[in-house]
C-alpha cells in the first residue's frame, strides 16, 4: 500500500492535477467543510488540559520501524521479561531477545526478507504445478474441474497484472528520458542550475521563451510543482523505476521465492509461531516507519512532527515485505501482539488473494476475546470493497453477515475536502468500508531522523489507531466495542457530493462510500466518552 508511488504512476500517465501543498499538521487540526482533520489539536487544548492517562501499546504490524528515530526513540515498547543481547528467551514466549517486537520475516544470523512474490504469483505457481498441465486440453477430470476453475482465475489475474507491469516499465523508460532530455534543455537554455516549481512558471510566462522550453518546462512540471525541486523529483522518479523494475524482477517472478532460505520456516505449517528474529527495523523501514511517527511521534520535543496520541507507545512487529504479506505471518503478528499487551493494533497492508485466511480469522477472533482493536486500511485501487474482497478483511469466513466486532476498515481522505474529500485512489464501500481518515500528504517520520510526506490509506488507518489510542488511554474502562462505537458514531459527517474514487468527475453522495458517511473525530469522540459511565 505504498500509494506515494501509485500517484507517480498516475502523474505520468497523465491522470493526476498538481496540486498545492497541504496545511501542515492538517490531519490533526479542527474539521470543517473545506478540511476534514480530526480534532485531535483542540482536544488538547480544551479537553485533556491536566487530565491523567494511561499508556496504550499500540502494535504497528508493517514493513520494520527505525526504533531510534529522534522522533520515536522515547516512545518504543520494551519488554521488560527480556534481558537484551543475551541470546535467550528470557520470558519463555517462543522469542529471543524479543526486547522491541519482533520480525517474522527474517531469519537466523540476521537474514531479513526485502522483496517477496504478491500472493497472486505465489497461488499461480502452485496451482499451475498442480492443474497446467490441462491447458489446452478439453476434457479435465470431473475431481479436478473445481481446482482447474481456481487456477484460470487466478491465471488470468497473474496475466494481467504482468501485462500492466510490462507495460509500466515501458512507460516509466520512456518518461525517464523524456524528463531528463527536458532537463538537459532546460537547464541549458536558462542557465539555471537547481530547476524549481517557480523557474517553470517564469519560463512558462517569458514572452521571449522559446516553444522549446516551454515544451520542456511543461513536461518538466509534470513532476516539479509546489514546492518541488528536481532533486526531488528524480528521486521519486527513481523509487518509482525501481518500484516498477521490482515488480517484474519481485513481485510477478515466478521463479523468485526467498522464503525458505531467508526466513526457514517449515511455511506449510500455520501453528508453527517461533521463527524470525529480533530486527524490528531491517529494510525497507520507510512506510512503517511512516506509520508509527502518525500514531505517536512525541509531541513534547520540539522535533519533526506531532503524533496523534501523547501516551503510547509502539510495538514494532515486522511482517510486510516489498511485495505482498503473507497470512501465516500476518496471524502470528496478531497473536504476538495480543500476548504482549498491545490494546490496539495498526495493519497497513492487503492483497486481493488469501490462501489461509482462516489461520488469520483465528487470531483475529483471539484478538477480539482479548478485547483488542484492529485497524485495517482499506486499499489503494480505488475499487468497491464490497464488489472484490481484499485480504485480511472482518468477515468470519466467507459469511458476509458475520463481522468480527473489534475491526474497523478505514479509507483514505484528502485535505482539499469538498468534491475531492475522498482520496482519488482510496477504496470504498457502503458496507465494506467503515469510515474514512485523512490519507493525503501526511508529514511523518521516516528513517535516519527524517520526515517525508506519503498518500495512501495507510496513513489513514494509523490516523484512526491514534485516535482510538487516546480515547483509551484517558478512558481505559471502556471495552474494545464501545471504542469502536464511540469513534465511528461521532465522526464529522459530510453530506456532501464527491467526486467517486478513481473516476475523474463521477459525482456519489459520500455517505454512499462507507458505513459511516463520516470522517474520524477524535474530539466529540473524546467528549462522548466523557458522559459515560
Amino acid at each position: 500500500m505504498k500509494s506515494k508511488l501509485l500517484l507517480l504512476g498516475l502523474v505520468l500517465a497523465g491522470g493526476l492535477r498538481a496540486q498545492d501543498k497541504a496545511p501542515d499538521n492538517w490531519f490533526n487540526l479542527e474539521p470543517s467543510k473545506t478540511l476534514p482533520g480530526v480534532g485531535t489539536e483542540k482536544a488538547y487544548q480544551e479537553l485533556l488540559k491536566g487530565k491523567k492517562s494511561t499508556k496504550i501499546i499500540v502494535a504497528v504490524l508493517d514493513s520494520g520501524i527505525d526504533i531510534f528515530h529522534e522522533d520515536l526513540k522515547d516512545k518504543i515498547w520494551t519488554n521488560a521479561k527480556e534481558i537484551a543481547g543475551n541470546g535467550k528467551d528470557d520470558d519463555g514466549n517462543g522469542y529471543v531477545d524479543d526486547v522491541h517486537g519482533w520480525n517474522f520475516i527474517g531469519g537466523k544470523g540476521g537474514k531479513n526478507i526485502d522483496q517477496d512474490n504478491l500472493e497472486v504469483t505465489r497461488l499461480y505457481r502452485e496451482l499451475k504445478g498442480k492443474y497446467g498441465k490441462y491447458d489446452g486440453k478439453k476434457k479435465i477430470p470431473k475431481k479436478k474441474q473445481a481446482g482447474y476453475e481456481q487456477y484460470q482465475k487466478v491465471k488470468e489475474n497473474y496475466e494481467t497484472r504482468k501485462a500492466e507491469a510490462d507495460g509500466q516499465l515501458v512507460g516509466v523508460m520512456g518518461f525517464i528520458d523524456a524528463f531528463n532530455k527536458s532537463l538537459a534543455l532546460f537547464k541549458e537554455k536558462t542557465g539555471v542550475s537547481n530547476v524549481t516549481a517557480a523557474d517553470l512558471a517564469k519560463a512558462k510566462d517569458d514572452a521571449n521563451a522559446s516553444a522549446e522550453v516551454k515544451r520542456a518546462a511543461g513536461v518538466l512540471g509534470r513532476l516539479i510543482n509546489g514546492d518541488s525541486d528536481e532533486a526531488a523529483a528524480l528521486k521519486l522518479l527513481g523509487k518509482y523505476k525501481d518500484q516498477v523494475e521490482g515488480s517484474a524482477k519481485y513481485h510477478l517472478n515466478l521463479d523468485f521465492d526467498p522464503r525458505k532460505e531467508i526466513v526457514g520456516d517449515n511455511y506449510a505449517d500455520a501453528t508453527e509461531r517461533s521463527y524470525g528474529n529480533n530486527d524490528v527495523k531491517a529494510v525497507g523501514a520507510d512506510h512503517g516507519t511512516h506509520v508509527a511517527g502518525i500514531i505517536a511521534a512525541n509531541r513534547n520535543n520540539n522535533l519533526g512532527i506531532l503524533g496523534v496520541c501523547d501516551n503510547c507507545e509502539i510495538m514494532p512487529v515486522r511482517c510486510v515485505p516489498d511485495g505482498d504479506e503473507r497470512d501465516k505471518d500476518v496471524a502470528n503478528a496478531i497473536r504476538y501482539a495480543v500476548d504482549n499487551g498491545a490494546k490496539v493494533i495498526n495493519m497497513s497492508f492487503g492483497k486481493n488473494f488469501g490462501t489461509n485466511k482462516a489461520a488469520v480469522d483465528e487470531a483475529v477472533k483471539y484478538a477480539e476475546a482479548k478485547g483488542v482493536l484492529l485497524v485495517h486500511a482499506a486499499g489503494n485501487d480505488a475499487y468497491d470493497a464490497d464488489e472484490v474482497d481484499v485480504y485480511p478483511n472482518p468477515k468470519l469466513g466467507d459469511d458476509k453477515s458475520k463481522k468480527f466486532t473489534n475491526w474497523v476498515n478505514v479509507g483514505a481522505c484528502s485535505w482539499m475536502g469538498g468534491e475531492n474529500l475522498p482520496a482519488d485512489f482510496s477504496n470504498y464501500g457502503q458496507t465494506a468500508v467503515d469510515i474514512f481518515a485523512p490519507g493525503v500528504d501526511v508529514y511523518s517520520t521516516t528513517p535516519e531522523n527524517h520526515y517525508e510526506s506519503f498518500d495512501g490509506t495507510s496513513m489513514a488507518s494509523p490516523v484512526f489507531a491514534g485516535c482510538a489510542a487516546l480515547l483509551w488511554s484517558y478512558y481505559p474502562n471502556l471495552t474494545v466495542q464501545q471504542v469502536r462505537e464511540i469513534l465511528l458514531t461521532t465522526g464529522t459527517t459530510y453530506d456532501i457530493d464527491v467526486v467517486k474514487p478513481g473516476t475523474e468527475d463521477e459525482k456519489v453522495r459520500f455517505r454512499s462510500l462507507c458505513v459511516t458517511g463520516k470522517v474520524v473525530n477524535v474530539y466529540e469522540a473524546l467528549k462522548k466518552a466523557a458522559t459515560m459511565k
